[in-house]
């Protein structure tokens, strides 16, 4: 089968290239033919890629970003499409008046929607009883590269220190800022504490009030991007991984914590919660208060890190997550009688 995945033009450590990449490692080593097209919106450009690469499915990782221009293609009745739902669109543009009626006509014209966050399925399928028919969960598998990073020598960090990592894009719903400032009192009561950061800068206005800030706290270090091969390195070197997202859809990076066996403290939302199993990998929280307190207890007791510290016995791999895909494209044969030739690759 020949499958182009149309994914938004964004730094390739991103959660959506990085789901993507391992979409094309998984599906690739089953023996499909697989292309990775970046759009940036353009019905043009997208076109041109789809018709120098004739697939047999197009399958868009992003219903907003990557659906739109997908709207605008003369390929679209031709060609079936499959859409991921991401936590972007999931949380904030089905609601958003300017975005909310593109991402419905999106999946409208989808053979098949996908969610990775098997507590959304639900929640998703009642809100839109329209579309739960073509409504198909997929597990995501973990991919983790190998390459070195040298974390705390490359950036001067103690050996003494007890690390906290935020793994994040620099933008609003990942609340870079406000975690640094939720910070503060640990540092305080806890100064042999560092907090980390990495991720792309992807909203620059936040951006900088975010470095601005930064420039004030000794005890924090903006790492900049990590290629994703290095993440791995990165998050064995830390004691504890953190996310402090406003809404996520499912994370990749807290899914590679607990494949890797890294402590986890994250706020209490459904992207979160999916991702690991409370006290068995980690610990969620719902108040700046209890934030502080999880923090300060993770940063002192050497036997809580322990315990949070075991990685998972079976790891589910990009082929594991590859055949989960593979099921929902074929069986779009069975639904879909314009595209039963499906059935036959």
């Amino acid at each position: 089968m020949r499958v182009l995945f149309v994914v938004p033009e964004q730094p390739r450590t991103t959660g959506n290239w990085v789901t993507a990449l391992r979409h094309q490692q998984g599906l690739v080593s089953l023996g499909h033919e697989v292309r990775l097209v970046e759009t940036s919106g353009a019905v043009a450009g997208l076109e041109r890629q789809v018709a120098e690469f004739a697939p047999d499915l197009v399958h868009l990782l992003h219903a907003y970003r990557a659906g739109l221009p997908w709207l605008g293609c003369r390929q679209r009745d031709a060609i079936p499409s499959v859409v991921s739902l991401t936590g972007t669109d999931l949380n904030h543009g089905l609601d958003c008046a300017e975005q909310g009626p593109q991402i419905y006509a999106v999946l409208e014209q989808a053979a098949a929607i996908i969610i990775q966050n098997r507590l959304t399925v639900e929640s998703f399928a009642a809100a839109h009883p329209g579309l739960a028919a073509r409504l198909c969960h997929v597990a995501p598998g973990v991919s983790l590269g190998d390459d070195p990073y040298p974390l705390r020598q490359r950036h001067a960090i103690p050996a003494s220190s007890i690390t906290f990592l935020l793994p994040a894009g620099i933008r609003p719903v990942k609340a870079n800022l406000e975690l640094l400032q939720l910070f503060d009192p640990v540092a305080a009561a806890a100064p042999f504490c560092r907090l980390l950061f990495c991720g792309a800068i992807l909203d620059q206005a936040y951006g900088q009030r975010f470095l601005a800030a930064l420039q004030t706290r000794s005890w924090a270090h903006y790492l900049g991007e990590i290629p994703a091969p290095a993440m791995a390195a990165v998050l064995r070197a830390v004691d504890v991984v953190l996310n402090h997202s406003v809404s996520e859809g499912l994370p990749n990076v807290l899914l590679e914590a607990v494949a890797l066996g890294r402590p986890i403290l994250a706020r209490d939302i459904p992207g979160n919660r999916a991702a690991f199993t409370p006290d068995l990998n980690g610990l969620l929280y719902d108040s700046k208060e209890s934030f502080v307190r999880q923090a300060l207890t993770l940063s002192r007791n050497t036997a809580l890190r322990q315990r949070l510290t075991l990685p998972i016995r079976k790891l589910r791999t990009p082929q594991d997550e590859a055949l989960q895909l593979e099921r929902v494209y074929r069986a779009l044969a069975t639904v879909c009688p314009e595209v039963a030739v499906l059935a036959k690759l």
